[in-house]
């Protein structure tokens, strides 16, 4: 499936930013299935590109001249459900059963899990999406797993965080996946996340959200121990005052956003990142 990917990402701030650096994961690399055929980046800045301990394209963003706004812009075409070599693994198989203070699991995932133990792991992810009710809204980024998992709801970070917990409590070296999912009817208008879990020598995704294998729908951004090793965009600045910020994600099987459709998104864009920056 040839998809065509557009993702931006728009910043405002209240004041000047005199200095700005970045970690951007948000180039798609060939294997798992997948093959780029086209991607750019476009951002007003110095771009110095570098592959991450993960095995991650990423690109290291800095800009030093005074600036109020920011706008991340990235676009290209994957070709999905294609045969390709998987990428050599950069990191021992154990790095993979690490917990994070995102992904740990308490008392209660531990309990949760057991029963799968030998299980097939949709068994456990169909659970757990029952467990956890998929709300936006009703986690923060930074959320725990072990919150989300009490509080019965989360978005597919939580579910990733909490299946990542669970698979570490039966001894299985898992990873959080960041990417992005075409849907039929175009829903979806921010980037995705879901597991990788090693199993039989390769590894074996599982979208929580969904309550499905990763298929050709999905395109993979990055993968780490969880969502601050895998998020599309990290860093920090100088000055600025108070920060605002909105994304909006256009995945389509057939055409790309017209140049009216961009110019339409821009402005949403910049509407919601003020709306957030007044929060």
């Amino acid at each position: 499936m040839l998809l065509k990917i557009e993702h931006q990402t728009q910043y405002v701030y209240s004041e000047m930013v005199q200095y700005t650096i970045q970690q951007l994961r948000l180039t798609p690399r060939d294997g798992l299935g997948q093959r780029v055929i086209d991607w750019q980046i476009k951002v007003n800045g110095q771009l110095t590109a570098f592959e991450d301990a993960f095995g991650n394209l990423a690109h290291t963003l800095v800009i030093d001249q005074p600036h109020q706004a920011l706008l991340i812009s990235v676009s290209g075409e994957v070709d999905t459900g294609v045969a390709t070599t998987a990428p050599e693994q950069t990191l021992p198989m154990a790095v993979y059963l690490r917990d994070t203070p995102l992904t740990q699991a308490d008392t209660a995932m531990a309990a949760f899990a057991r029963p799968f133990a030998g299980a097939p792991l949709t068994d456990m992810m169909q659970a757990l999406r029952a467990q956890m009710q998929y709300i936006p809204g009703a986690t923060q980024v930074d959320t725990p797993a072990a919150t989300a998992f009490r509080l019965g709801k989360g978005v597919c970070q939580d579910h990733a965080h909490a299946f990542i917990g669970c698979c570490h409590q039966l001894g299985l070296p898992a990873r959080y996946v960041s990417g992005y999912l075409f849907t039929e009817n175009g829903n979806l208008m921010q980037t995705h996340a879901w597991v990788d879990v090693w199993q039989q020598d390769q590894w074996l995704g599982l979208d929580v959200s969904n309550g499905t294998l990763v298929n050709e729908a999905h395109v993979r951004l990055a993968v780490g121990l969880d969502y601050r090793s895998a998020s599309p965009v990290t860093g920090s600045r100088i000055g600025g005052g108070i920060e605002g910020m909105a994304s909006m994600v256009n995945v389509n099987q057939h055409t790309g956003l017209t140049d009216k459709q961009r110019e339409q998104h821009r402005q949403q864009l910049q509407t919601q990142a003020q709306a957030a920056q007044q929060q």
